[in-house]
């Protein structure tokens, strides 16, 4: 058991925690001995999170107290606690993207994005749950369960991080890796009250991630504040040569934010008023601080969320064609192959994952990839230029992460459409390849979070960063935790 009175306090941020390592007020073995008693408590009460590594996290803690006391600590995120979604992949436990069809999948090896982090001293604590095969706005469809919203219990969390991200809103000392296809990590962090970024596609090695739709996907950072995902994004990003989609990419010399875009398209009908007026009153705030504010339509933006449908469940059924209870997967009992292959994907697969396969087989298909995918590429061409053309006039562009509040578990389960209305206001920068970044807000007049994004140019994913720790100098929204996240 930990001894709490030697500890940050639960809002502290992993900066925060690891300047408590270094001026001697903890070492990182008790850290780690508190994160892993909220883990085992809360954690589980909200069932965010899959699998805990006791023994193999407070080795790893040990020997950073060992560099720490020879004065050879790694850096900023020596010791200090992080967790990994279940669609990347680790030596230690398993990674099935909680799913059926990977149930006790053991990888190999680590994920690049996790490996870099164990290398500069991270200590892996556990993995959390997901939507299956990140496919959900909800985290309903994890084969683990349903995780709970920290802020209310009988909501969900989002997703499909939502395991990731209800941890992070819950407790400081820590970050989280989750991954984005079209708005995963930020959706989650908007109703869970957490900081994450979407990076420029290819600025982080996406190798070692089960893929959903390698165009769209992303491994990302959420936590406690944009000082952190900074520190660890630093460590993820840059070419790896086992992925060849990965990019090195230079931001240093991009100018600080200075001039910022409101989307009105993200503020009128379908908007919840309470998210319109807090994202339009945060533009506000931004101005009393000498931010330039102009407001702008964002073309096609109205074409996004259906665009990326049909693009990513075409790229699902491609992903997903190699799990077949022979290749690779879950095998069901059956002496016929196309029966055998029947079997173990009905088994092996969830609903919603089927539904996406389907209608990507669909859209791929003769006689309809042109009037569906083929055209979908072409809209997505203009929903890059559309954002590049804003993006010459400002910095950055403001909008909402969800069109909504957190909803009630099982509300929007049984209805597809409702669930991919979550993704309208975030699938414009996986589509453009853009990075965002979604900070806290506000809250709603019932206590839930409510989540602003902003979008930036290929590549200015840095430039974000810096200009989200100025937002949370003048909004410290993104301290407040929830009621009960002690124990």
């Amino acid at each position: 058991m930990s001894n709490r009175s030697s500890l940050p306090p639960m809002d502290a941020t992993v900066g925060e925690a690891q300047q408590w390592l270094t001026d001697g007020h903890c070492t990182s073995r008790q850290l780690i001995d508190g994160y892993l008693e909220f883990l085992q408590g809360v954690g589980r009460e909200l069932n965010a999170v899959v699998e805990i590594f006791i023994e193999s996290a407070q080795q790893t803690a040990d020997q950073s107290d060992q560099r720490r006391a020879q004065g050879k600590c790694f850096g900023p995120l020596d010791g200090i606690p992080f967790t990994a979604k279940m669609n990347i992949t680790t030596q230690l436990g398993s990674s099935d993207a909680s799913s059926p069809m990977l149930r006790g999948f053991q990888a190999q090896e680590d994920a690049t994005a996790v490996r870099r982090l164990r290398a500069a001293g991270a200590v892996l604590v556990g993995k959390t749950s997901c939507d299956e095969f990140a496919m959900g706005a909800s985290n309903e469809t994890s084969s683990h369960g349903v995780v709970s919203n920290p802020w209310d219990r009988e909501r969900v969390p989002g997703g499909s991080s939502g395991g990731s991200a209800a941890l992070a809103g819950s407790h400081g000392w820590s970050f989280h890796l989750g991954s984005d296809t079209g708005g995963s990590i930020r959706q989650p962090a908007a109703f869970c009250n957490a900081t994450a970024i979407k990076p420029t596609w290819g600025r982080v090695s996406r190798r070692g991630l089960i893929a959903f739709g390698s165009s769209l996907d992303q491994i990302c950072p959420i936590a406690r504040d944009a000082v952190d995902c900074q520190s660890v994004l630093q460590v993820l990003e840059g070419h790896d040569p086992l992925d060849s989609t990965s990019l090195r990419l230079d931001s240093s010399s991009l100018p600080p934010i200075g001039r910022v875009a409101l989307i009105s398209d993200g503020l009128g009908p379908g908007i919840d008023a309470s998210i319109a007026t807090a994202v339009r009153s945060a533009a506000q705030q931004m101005a009393s601080q000498g931010i330039e504010i102009i407001e702008r339509s964002l073309p096609h933006l109205e074409a996004a969320n259906a665009c990326y449908q049909v693009i990513s469940t075409a790229e699902a059924s491609s992903n997903l064609a190699r799990y077949d209870g022979v290749h690779v997967g879950v095998r069901g009992q059956s002496e016929d192959l196309q029966q055998l292959y029947e079997t173990s994907r009905h088994q092996g697969f969830g609903s919603e994952v089927r539904r996406r396969i389907l209608l990507g087989t669909f859209v791929l298909s003769a006689g309809y990839q042109d009037a569906y995918y083929n055209r979908a590429l072409a809209v997505r061409e203009l929903i890059r230029q559309g954002i590049d053309q804003v993006l010459e006039e400002c910095d950055a562009l403001l909008l909402p992460v969800s069109p909504f509040a957190p909803f009630p578990i099982g509300e929007r389960i049984d209805d597809p459409l409702a669930l991919y209305a979550c993704d309208i206001l975030t699938v414009t920068a996986n589509l453009a390849g853009v990075p965002a970044l979604a900070l806290p807000c506000d809250f709603d007049e019932e206590k839930l979070p409510i989540g602003m994004q902003l979008m930036g140019a290929h590549g200015s994913d840095h430039a974000l960063l810096e200009f989200g720790q100025r937002w949370q100098r003048w909004n410290d929204k993104h301290r407040a935790l929830p009621q009960g996240s002690a124990r």
